[in-house]
C-alpha cells in the first residue's frame, strides 16, 4: 500500500516482486481400493509404510488381496499409499454393558470401530475408581483386544471418568469417537444406545484375603461380509456419496491407482477398469492394470488383449492406464510360505515410486535398475521372442534375468501399440505431462481475478518460466538449450482482447519430452585389412 507521506523524513515501502514459486507436485503417491480386514469404510486414508497399513487396516489378511499389494508396495520402494476400504455386507462386533440398575434395557451398547470379524476379539471393563465416587454416572471404561492365537492383549485403551449423562463433557458418547480407534456408541436412529445408568462394574473381591478380580465382558460376532464385486466399486449412487472409487473425491492428490484382483481366482471387470480409467483421466494420475489370472500362456494375453476382450479401455482414456503381464509369484506366510500367485499392481507402483525418486518422474520405470524385490518367480516365464509379440501391442513385460532377477521390462501406455503411433506411447512421457499440469494448475490459482495484463503476463511468464527451467536443469526434457527444451508463452499473441473481455488468460506451455531408448542396436563391422601404400 502507498505510503502517505505527511512529516518530512524516510519513508519505507515494500514493494512485491511478483515471485510466485511454483512448486512441483508429489509424483507416486498410490491409490489402493479394494478388501481389508478392518478400518475406515469408504474413506481415503493415507499412509507411510506398511506398518501404518498394519495398525489401521489389520495387516496382511486371506480376504484382502490389496493388502498383499499395499505389502509390495512398500518392499519395492513405495512412499505414501492412500488406501480405500470397501465393504460388501460386513457387520461390526458388539459389545453389550448390563445395568442392574436398569434391568429391562443395557445401559450401554458398544460396537466396534469399523466393520468386520476382527471386533470379535475386542472386550470391555468397567470400574468405578473415579475421581468423585459420589457422582453415580461416572464410570472407566477399558477396551482391550485380544490376539486370538496367544490370547495375549494385542492393543489396551482405557478411558477414564466419562459419564453416561448426555449433558457431561465427558458423555461417552462423545469421547470414544474422538478418542478410540477400537469401538465407538452404537446409534439405532441417530441416537446413541446409553441409558441414564452407568454400566455394572466388572472388578470384584475375591479370594482370601480379598483381590480385585476383572471379568471382562467379550463381544457378540460380527462379520467379514461377502467377497467383493464391481458394484462394491462403482455401484449406483457412490460418485454422489463418494463411495467405493469415489471415495477418493475426498483425496487432494493421488498419482497411481490400482485396483487387486477382488479374490486370488476373480479379475477385475473390464467396465470397472474402464470407469476406473476415466476417473484417472479426470484426476490426471495413471492407472497400472493387472494381466488376467487366465493368460498363463503368451498366446492368451496376445489374443485377448489384440481384440480389446482384455481390459476393455478405448478412446483417449488408454493413455492413463498401462498393463503389466504376467503376475507374479510369491510365499505366502498366512498359508505357511506355500508360493502363490498374486497380482503385480502394488510391486510395479512401488518401482515407479523408487525410480521417481532416484532418478525423476521422466525416467522411465522400467530396465535393470527397476527390479522386484520379494518377487522370486513369475507366473509365465518369457523369452524375448514372446516379449518381442507382446511388448509393441502395449502389453508390459515382468521378466527374469540370469543375475539381476525379475524386473519391469517394458514402459506404455495402453495407447503404446506401435500401429496407434501415439504421441502418448510411453509411461515417462505421459506421467510427466501430468506432473506438469497438475504443478502449474496448483501453482497459479494467484492468477484468478488479477488484472489481465501485460504486468500479469509478465509475472506469468517469469514463474512458470522458472519452474521449467528447474526442471531442464535436472535434465527432464530433450535438447541442450531451454530454447531446444520448452517454451513458456503469455502475451497479447495467446491472449487477444476478445478473451480479456471474456476474462481469459492463455498461457501456452510447451516441452520436449524424453522418451526411453526401448531397442538398443549395436553395428558390428569387419574392417579389411590395411593394405600398406
Amino acid at each position: 500500500m502507498p505510503v502517505t507521506a505527511t512529516y518530512p523524513g524516510v519513508y519505507i515501502e515494500e514493494i512485491p516482486s511478483g515471485v510466485h514459486t511454483i512448486t512441483g507436485v508429489a509424483t507416486s503417491i498410490t491409490a489402493f481400493v479394494g478388501r481389508a480386514e478392518r478400518g475406515p469404510v469408504n474413506e481415503p486414508t493415507s499412509i507411510n509404510s506398511f506398518a501404518d497399513y498394519e495398525r489401521r487396516f489389520g495387516g496382511l489378511s486371506l480376504l484382502s488381496t490389496m493388502s498383499f499389494a499395499v505389502r509390495d508396495f512398500y518392499l519395492n520402494g513405495g512412499s505414501q499409499a492412500i488406501i480405500v476400504r470397501v465393504d460388501n455386507g460386513g457387520t461390526p462386533s458388539t459389545i453389550t454393558l448390563p445395568s442392574t440398575q436398569s434391568p429391562a434395557s443395557p445401559s450401554l451398547v458398544l460396537e466396534a470401530a469399523s466393520p468386520g470379524g476382527w471386533g470379535d476379539n475386542l472386550r470391555a471393563s468397567v470400574d468405578f475408581d473415579t475421581k468423585d465416587s459420589t457422582n453415580t454416572k461416572l464410570f472407566n471404561l477399558t477396551i482391550q483386544e485380544i490376539d486370538p492365537t496367544t490370547n495375549a492383549v494385542r492393543n489396551s485403551e482405557k478411558f477414564i471418568n466419562v459419564s453416561v449423562d448426555a449433558a457431561d463433557p465427558r458423555f461417552v458418547g462423545n469421547v470414544l469417537p474422538l478418542s478410540s480407534s477400537l469401538v465407538a456408541v452404537q446409534k439405532t436412529g441417530g441416537n446413541f444406545n446409553v441409558s441414564t445408568q452407568r454400566p455394572d462394574s466388572t472388578v470384584a473381591l475375591s479370594g482370601s484375603p480379598p483381590q480385585k478380580v476383572d471379568t471382562p465382558i467379550s463381544a457378540t460376532p460380527g462379520g467379514d461380509g461377502n467377497p467383493l464385486t464391481k458394484a462394491n466399486f462403482i455401484g449406483a449412487g457412490m460418485r454422489t456419496n463418494k463411495q467405493g472409487i469415489f471415495g477418493l473425491e475426498k483425496a487432494d492428490l493421488f498419482n497411481l491407482l490400482c485396483i487387486p484382483p477382488y479374490t486370488t481366482s476373480n479379475d477385475v471387470d473390464t467396465d470397472l477398469l474402464a470407469q476406473a480409467v476415466a476417473y484417472c483421466h479426470e484426476r490426471r494420475a495413471m492407472m497400472i492394470v493387472d494381466s488376467k489370472s487366465s493368460w498363463t500362456r503368451k498366446d492368451t494375453a496376445v489374443k485377448e488383449f489384440s481384440d480389446g476382450t482384455y481390459p476393455g479401455i478405448t478412446g483417449p482414456d488408454r493413455t492413463y492406464g498401462a498393463l503389466f503381464f504376467p503376475r507374479v509369484r510369491q510365499a505366502n506366510p498366512l498359508r505357511d510360505d506355500q508360493i502363490e500367485e498374486f497380482a503385480s499392481c502394488g510391486a510395479v507402483a512401488g518401482v515407479f515410486a523408487r525410480t521417481d525418486a532416484s532418478r525423476g518422474v521422466w525416467k522411465a520405470p522400467a530396465g535393470q535398475e527397476a527390479g522386484l524385490v520379494g518377487v522370486p518367480e513369475l507366473s509365465v516365464p518369457l523369452t524375448d521372442n514372446e516379449n518381442g509379440e507382446l511388448n509393441p501391442l502395449g502389453v508390459n513385460c515382468l521378466r527374469s534375468f540370469p543375475i539381476v532377477g525379475r524386473v519391469v521390462w517394458g514402459a506404455r501406455t495402453l495407447d503404446g501399440a506401435d500401429r496407434l503411433a501415439s504421441e502418448w506411447k510411453y509411461i515417462p512421457v505421459r506421467r510427466m505431462a501430468l506432473f506438469i499440469e497438475e504443478s502449474l494448475y496448483r501453482g497459479t490459482k494467484w492468477v484468478v481475478f488479477e488484472p489481465n495484463d501485460e504486468p500479469l503476463w509478465a509475472q506469468i511468464r517469469l514463474n512458470v518460466g522458472a519452474f521449467m527451467q528447474n526442471l531442464f536443469r535436472q535434465g527432464a526434457f530433450q535438447g541442450s538449450t531451454p530454447r531446444e527444451a520448452y517454451l513458456v508463452k503469455c502475451d497479447k499473441e495467446t491472449t487477444t482482447q476478445n478473451d480479456i473481455n471474456l476474462g481469459v488468460v492463455n498461457i501456452v506451455v510447451g516441452f520436449a519430452p524424453l522418451k526411453p531408448a526401448e531397442f538398443v542396436i549395436i553395428k558390428i563391422q569387419q574392417l579389411a585389412g590395411q593394405i600398406a601404400t
